[in-house]
């Protein structure tokens, strides 16, 4: 393995919201996190070289980012990582995935339109469509049935497609996790073809947050809605490099939206309204860099992710049988079904915490459907895992006292 996924960071004292600012999530500080999806890891030498030198440089006046170089390098990485055409036009530069979804949903919707949500989801979801005076519009996600993966055999997370397309007939547009935050779904082509089916038959816009693409566990590729241009055009894909390279804070995301209306609204909005003509310098190279030059990094890290996921795996099966899970298909976020406790979430969270001083993400933050579980995230380095599972024991063993 090119990286040392392995050695220890310290992030401490550098204002990390996961580290630093642990106590806003759990009430305490001093405990080990596992909770917000950033990792734990060294971006690759190839970003922190770039970075470096721009830095020295000391230039970090206003910065273009409408240019080859950046939307090539975008335009590059679907090819090769996706297998999906992206024209260079289509692509527009946003400060973070969750802005352009926000734009995005004022664009294609008009106030009080339904916005089509599966439950479990990301728990800005929420937020983002209600703050826009929209209606969020739940789908519930079936647990427990079998699903076939490349790979393997295991129960996980299905879509209720009859229930969809009811729902769907109230709704404008339909938010996407692909792949899916929290539950780590990969979604098939089947599935995207049926999803995509029923937006068409009801007219919905399908704005498709993949910001965990690039984290595959399961041996193949995400598919992107941008790949699927041909059946169905109302589609928009905002995503960022961000959360695979772990650069967050250098600022930086972009949309691919092949409707030229629609971008020319979007550009509009940032141009004009909200300001926002120049980009992160530092944001803009870790970008490019990552693009072109880290692949290499992105399978080593998927195959670390992988072994932690085994690890969890391992560690439940051996010592608590009762708790189900099954290494996910994409993220670094770990999906475990607690429910066989039978503990509600508060004393389970005070027994993680307060005992085991370990912070895991209660499941019911992502939904009324994700009450039973837990998610961790495992982009770290293995030793924080096993003391994070030691932890988790600790806490888990009190439940019986």
């Amino acid at each position: 393995m090119g990286y040392d996924f392995d050695k220890i960071q310290n992030r401490y004292g550098t204002y990390c919201t996961q580290w630093d600012f642990i106590q806003d999530r759990f009430g305490k500080s001093g405990i080990l996190p596992f909770s917000i999806s950033d990792t734990d890891f060294l971006p690759p030498e190839e970003v922190l070289n770039v970075v470096t030198e721009v830095a020295a440089r000391g230039q970090f006046g206003y910065t273009r980012w409408n240019h080859h170089d950046f939307k090539g390098s975008i335009a590059s990485w679907f090819e090769r990582r996706y297998n999906a055409s992206v024209d260079e036009d289509w692509i527009l530069y946003s400060p973070s995935v969750m802005y352009s979804v926000s734009l995005l949903i004022r664009l294609v919707t008009d106030p009080s339109d339904g916005v089509l949500c599966f439950d479990p989801m990301y728990d800005s979801f929420p937020g983002v469509v209600e703050g826009n005076d929209r209606t969020l519009v739940r789908s519930i996600l079936l647990p427990n049935l079998e699903h076939a993966s490349v790979d393997c055999l295991h129960k996980t997370f299905e879509i209720d497609f009859e229930q969809l397309d009811k729902l769907a007939a109230s709704c404008k547009a339909m938010l996407l996790c692909s792949p899916h935050n929290p539950t780590g779904r990969m979604w098939t082509e089947e599935e995207l073809n049926r999803i995509i089916d029923i937006c068409r038959n009801h007219n919905l816009w399908i704005i498709s947050d993949e910001i965990h693409a690039d984290i595959s566990l399961c041996g193949r590729s995400n598919i992107s809605l941008i790949s699927k241009l041909k059946e169905y055009e109302r589609v928009a894909v905002a995503t960022s490099p961000t959360k695979t390279f772990n650069t967050p804070g250098l600022i930086g995301s972009y949309v691919v939206l092949p409707s030229s209306k629609v971008r020319e609204a979007f550009l509009n909005i940032t141009r004009h309204v909200d300001f926002l003509n120049s980009c992160s310098t530092l944001g803009l190279y870790a970008t490019m860099v990552a693009y072109n030059k880290c692949e290499v990094y992105v399978d080593d890290l998927c195959s670390y992710i992988r072994g932690n996921m085994q690890v969890i795996k391992s560690f439940l099966s051996d010592h608590y049988p009762n708790i189900k899970f099954e290494i996910p298909e994409a993220t670094y976020l770990a999906w475990i079904d607690v429910s066989s406790l039978e503990v509600s979430s508060k004393r389970l969270q005070d027994a993680l915490v307060n005992i085991g001083n370990v912070g895991i993400m209660p499941g019911e933050t992502y939904g009324n459907s994700g009450a039973g579980y837990l998610r961790m995230c495992v982009g770290c380095p293995r030793e924080k895992l096993n003391d994070g599972l030691r932890r988790f024991a600790k806490g888990i063993d009190s439940l019986s006292l």
